[in-house]
């Protein structure tokens, strides 16, 4: 019972956050409390480490990327680009910033996403003096969007890293299957988006409020660069599992690459994006770790496993519903990473074909990435995007986050869940 009490005090800390107090730091004193107790052995740490610090350090890299990228002007002058494309048309804006926002929360993750274009979205709202309604439906679209379309590739999300690891998914296999999956549920989301904010959204905007994209630019050498880096690491990504080469060195490589660009340019201090790349990443993930592998120690994980298994003998689609629904509730309550890391343990321990255990690995994925959005404290990016808000002063409360994420979370959630499982028969 000592790993049960150990789990359930460090995820009601996580998500309550009192005083200010970091998940990382949380975690931490979780895991050293599961040690204390005997919830979890010494013996342990190395195999936690070897499970996580691949997923970490590809995180770690991407974020400091994208910092370094928007520290250029990179992102400032794409959302300008997008401005002038909508042609003054607030939909058509809407529209763009949603795919744009997609795309970005791909290739940098959804937290360096969500760092990145919450201010920018926020700008564009001021820059074109849209009313408090508009600018809530472009933060929420730019909140909404950098989760749950954080599906398509294994660097597009924390968890996605930490299960493609655990089930051995290499890239080119892993995007086969969620790249299809990742569009329903972006065509999901801009039916719903468009749905619930349609009425706030100005029907005509000033083109000429907008500055030049140019003038968003800092460091063109830097700006250069990324294009440069960019299409490089992608392909890098794609030729990492046939060389045996993992994601973090790849990502490694490719900030490196970007920092040392950026230490030429006089207008970017390398050092202190360096400095503001979330280290505590690698601390929060490796001790949540620890923390939930206690409670496969104490057999919980086991019980989840023989549900899950259980329901996959009916078939694939049950399969899937089931593994994917049971990890978004629990994300939405305690979450992503703790659910998503109880989940797979059990999953690995069921007795399952390969097909099947892969496909239940790739619907956990669908619940942890999706599913944290029904609640303000189902995720990091959330708990982020919520901070970068109020720090320009637009004050969203949990009850207004609770009725928009009731709202847009299950269609997007039920959509991808339909379209693994059709892909996957």
């Amino acid at each position: 019972m000592s790993a049960l009490l150990v789990f359930l005090v460090t995820v009601a800390l996580v998500v309550w956050q009192p005083r200010g107090l970091k998940p990382a730091w949380t975690a931490l004193g979780g895991a050293a409390l599961g040690l204390l107790l005997g919830a979890v052995r010494p013996a342990d740490i190395p195999a936690v480490w070897h499970a996580t610090w691949n997923a970490t350090l590809t995180l770690v890299g991407l974020i400091v990327m994208s910092l370094l990228l928007d520290e250029a002007g990179f992102f400032r002058w794409a959302a300008l680009h997008l401005a002038r494309w909508g042609r003054g048309r607030g939909v058509v804006l809407f529209v763009l910033l949603i795919v744009f926002t997609a795309l970005v929360a791909a290739l940098f993750a959804n937290d360096g996403a969500v760092l990145i274009l919450t201010p920018v979205a926020l700008e564009l709202a001021g820059v074109l003096a849209l009313s408090r309604a508009a600018t809530l439906a472009f933060a929420f679209a730019v909140g909404f969007v950098v989760d749950a379309t954080s599906l398509p590739l294994p660097v597009s999300n924390l968890v996605n890293i930490v299960v493609a690891d655990a089930f051995h998914l290499s890239f080119a296999r892993y995007a086969g299957v969620m790249v299809p999956v990742n569009a329903a549920a972006l065509l999901v989301c801009l039916a719903v988006l468009l749905l619930v904010y349609r009425r706030a959204l100005p029907g005509r905007y000033d083109l000429t409020a907008l500055p030049s994209p140019g003038s968003a630019l800092r460091s063109r050498g830097l700006f250069l660069a990324g294009w440069t880096v960019l299409p490089l690491l992608l392909a890098g990504y794609f030729l990492a599992g046939p060389l045996g080469v993992p994601l973090g060195a790849i990502t490694t490589l490719g900030a490196a690459a970007l920092w040392l660009a950026a230490g030429r340019s006089r207008q970017v201090s390398s050092r202190a994006v360096l400095g503001h790349a979330p280290w505590d990443v690698v601390v929060f993930a490796l001790s949540m770790y620890l923390v939930v592998y206690g409670l496969r120690g104490a057999r919980f994980t086991v019980g989840y496993g023989d549900l899950v298994a259980g329901a996959a003998g009916h078939g694939t689609l049950a399969g899937v519903l089931a593994a994917g629904s049971s990890v978004a509730a629990l994300s939405a309550l305690m979450n992503s990473l703790p659910a998503v890391l109880f989940a797979l343990l059990g999953v690995q321990g069921a007795a399952l074909t390969p097909h099947l255990r892969e496909g239940l690995a790739f619907a956990l994925i669908v619940g942890a990435d999706i599913g944290p959005k029904l609640t303000p404290t189902g995720s990091l990016a959330t708990l982020l995007w919520l901070f970068l808000l109020g720090r320009r002063g637009v004050r969203v409360s949990w009850g207004e986050y609770f009725r928009a994420g009731i709202v847009l979370t299950p269609p997007v959630l039920l959509a991808a869940l339909l379209a693994l499982a059709a892909f996957l028969r």
